[in-house]
């Protein structure tokens, strides 16, 4: 079966905005438990202001014990600047991602500068942690509509995730940051960015705000995507994009990818162990679509055992 690349995003995506103050040790347990379930790839943390982002506030030393609890596993770190950078490089972090929103507005409400210079910001921070050997993604985020300015332009979607391609990003992320995409939009925006940057190298990040993730994914599915952020437990929203519900829920995308031919190499009775611990520590619940049938599906083969011994 075609296999195809899932990143975990519940760890920083999905948690930074949560309410409840989540430990470092609880951290570092969700993220064993992914691992645990197949995941391969999860965004750990986040470099970013704790007073901007509370939740993050312990990303040093998140990564310094996730390197030595799991030094097999891909973990990456969001970094805003060239400052994150210096700050993920001493703790260790051997991947980073920058965030560039596709317009003005949402590039000021999340980090604090216009569109030109958020663009050069990330295009100077790429170009700086590959000089230090670190592996990069580069998210365009608002891609298909921004919570201030409406409908994103196409045009310049494609503009800036040439220009990350073009810096040497190794990952090219298309990010519905506010989950407004339809599975058209997403076929017909993927078709034009395929012309700038090779599909191998694109991913895509959905919201389920309206209920389309799990089809939106299945839309890039058939544009030739193979790489996906997802969130256990559909965990997630941006603290800085208004309407930004959580992210489309990695046993959703796992359920169907399985399901419809293709191989993920994660075990979906393991994404649950990992839900139920996330919600033990942000105590309420969480789950994608599925997660009713999913639930029943376990308990019934936990009691088939049984049954058959009886």
């Amino acid at each position: 079966m075609e296999r195809i690349h899932i990143t975990d995003v519940a760890p920083r995506d999905g948690l930074q905005n949560q309410q409840v103050q989540v430990s470092t040790a609880a951290k570092l347990e969700l993220i064993r438990l992914l691992a645990a379930a197949g995941v391969q790839s999860v965004e750990a943390t986040s470099f970013v202001s704790p007073k901007a982002v509370p939740q993050m506030a312990d990303a040093g030393e998140l990564v310094a014990q996730l390197n030595e609890a799991l030094p097999e596993l891909r973990s990456s770190v969001l970094v805003p600047n060239l400052k994150g950078l210096e700050r993920a490089h001493a703790a260790g972090a051997r991947e980073i991602a920058v965030v560039l929103s596709a317009t003005e507005t949402m590039n000021r409400k999340n980090i604090n500068m216009g569109l030109h210079e958020a663009t050069e910001v990330s295009a100077r921070t790429l170009a700086e942690a590959q000089r230090l050997g670190m592996r990069t993604r580069a998210y365009v985020a608002v891609a298909f509509d921004c919570p201030f300015e409406g409908e994103t332009p196409l045009a310049e979607v494609v503009r800036l995730a040439a220009r990350m391609h073009e810096q040497g990003a190794g990952e090219i992320v298309i990010a519905d940051t506010i989950g407004s995409a339809s599975p058209g939009q997403v076929k017909e925006r993927l078709g034009a960015l395929c012309q700038v940057v090779p599909v191998g190298q694109l991913a895509v990040h959905f919201h389920d705000t309206r209920g389309m993730g799990v089809a939106n994914a299945w839309a890039a599915l058939e544009a030739g995507v193979r790489r996906f952020d997802a969130s256990v437990g559909g965990i997630g929203g941006c603290p800085f994009a208004p309407g930004a519900a959580g992210n489309v829920a990695t046993e959703d995308l796992v359920l169907m990818a399985e399901r419809s031919g293709f191989s993920t190499g994660i075990s979906i009775d393991g994404l649950l162990d990992a839900m139920n611990f996330a919600e033990a520590q942000l105590q309420r619940a969480l789950g994608g679509r599925a997660i009713t049938w999913l639930r029943r599906q376990r308990e019934k083969e936990r009691m088939a055992p049984v049954a058959r011994t009886a």
